[in-house]
């Protein structure tokens, strides 16, 4: 079968719609899964892409021939499909997206029972040998059954478990989905809710028309900022494409970094949990967070939820009596953190050359080479790493002073971008 294997990344199948990622793959990429899985049912979901239809469906195709049945759960987002995963006992389960990806993109996420996710390490890199090896097994003596299912308000109760909405004072609230999945589920979450709230791109649209679902970058952020300064908003949140995660703006329309949400999610859990620990170990924690905006919960299946999040932050401010800002003022006077910055190259491949001449530049630090390159020194630190789908480097940098920060930032940068 000819299929790019480029298209398997770390953590998903990754690539541009038709040239990569295209029928023919996604029709041997489920044949591949239900054999590598010996699945006996599935669960399979799509985003709104335009190409996701069609990719879901040769999926399906494909799946269905070994001889496993599917439920087919349609246009939902990732973090959903999980949920059905694990609520509905299935064998495994695909989410057909490029996530927060332009609009060219498509892919999907697979996870195996209980939606513990298939990676490079495990699952991936066997269903891509198997593809091209052709050592899939013939199709079943008969076909699984295809059937349809709706969880969405199963869902919408599972993730609202998680606070007492009795608590949520009325907040003013700027919310953009970003043409993406968002804009199924939070309308059903905040009519729950005596927020009132601003709605930017709750057209679910896959063609994107007001800006791409990535508000990690700064251009696709204008429009809630502007909002939330224009309606003196209490805080403003916004989704990815897929809607697996959510992003905080602050009363002033400051970008609040994942490190930051992290830390007042961890505070949120131990008001209900008072004396709990919090651990960097997502398989035995109440929660773990990443700066990338995943955040993942014991109580959701150790699975990572964009709403959750939400809702949490919610609930914290309004048992503080404080706003999203203020919450933060402590974090802000003692670390200096750059957010995640992302420079495009011209290709994957100037990657690792890219990475050695910062590594070359920053000889004299301590260095790391776990996940990109991490550099560190006594009163400043720096992570570099590429994009598993795209050809960027993404910063991550902290220091233990606003000047230090921004002038170490700067030189990072323009090595990066020279």
């Amino acid at each position: 079968m000819n299929i790019n294997p480029d298209i398997f990344k770390a953590y998903d199948v990754r690539g541009v719609y038709p040239g990569e990622v295209n029928e023919e793959a996604a029709r041997g990429i489920g044949a591949a899964f239900v054999a590598y899985l010996q699945a006996k049912r599935i669960a399979v979901g799509r985003d709104m892409r335009l190409s996701s239809p069609a990719i879901a469906s040769a999926f399906v195709d494909g799946a269905s021939a070994q001889g496993a049945e599917i439920v087919d759960y349609g246009m939902i987002p990732t973090d959903m499909l999980y949920f059905a995963v694990a609520r509905d006992g299935h064998d495994g389960g695909v989410q057909v997206t490029a996530s927060h990806n332009p609009k060219q993109y498509n892919g999907m996420k697979m996870v195996r029972q209980e939606a513990f996710p298939l990676s490079g390490e495990a699952g991936l890199l066997e269903i891509r040998e198997m593809l091209q090896r052709n050592s899939v097994p013939p199709p079943a003596a008969s076909r699984g059954q295809v059937t349809a299912k709706n969880v969405l308000e199963a869902y919408v109760e599972h993730v609202m478990s998680f606070i007492d909405p009795a608590v949520i004072r009325p907040f003013n609230v700027v919310l953009d989905a970003g043409s993406g999945m968002g804009g199924l589920v939070a309308p059903k979450l905040f009519e729950r809710l005596p927020c009132r709230t601003t709605r930017l791109c709750f057209t679910i649209d896959g063609t994107f028309p007001t800006h791409e679902a990535n508000p990690l970058i700064e251009e696709n952020r204008r429009d809630i900022v502007e909002r939330v300064v224009a309606e003196k908003a209490d805080v403003g949140i916004a989704w990815d494409g897929d809607a697996d995660r959510c992003f905080f703006i602050d009363g002033t329309g400051a970008f609040i970094s994942g490190d930051f949400i992290t830390a007042l999610l961890a505070e949120a859990f131990l008001l209900k949990h008072p004396g709990a620990t919090i651990i960097y170990d997502l398989r035995n924690a109440i929660f773990g967070g990443e700066v990338t905006g995943h955040y993942y919960f014991r109580d959701n299946f150790y699975a990572d939820n964009g709403f959750i999040p939400a809702l949490l932050i919610l609930e914290l401010m309004s048992k503080k009596g404080q706003s999203l800002h203020d919450l933060l003022k402590p974090l802000n006077a003692k670390y200096f953190i750059s957010g995640e910055i992302n420079t495009k190259l011209k290709s994957m491949a100037d990657v690792p050359a890219k990475l050695d001449q910062i590594a070359a530049k920053y000889g004299d630090a301590r260095q790391m080479h776990m996940d990109g390159l991490s550099v560190e020194y006594d009163d400043w630190h720096f992570n570099v790493r590429p994009s598993n789908t795209e050809p960027l480097l993404r910063l991550n940098l902290e220091a233990t002073t606003p000047r230090v920060m921004e002038q170490k930032r700067d030189e990072v940068l323009a090595l990066i971008r020279g």
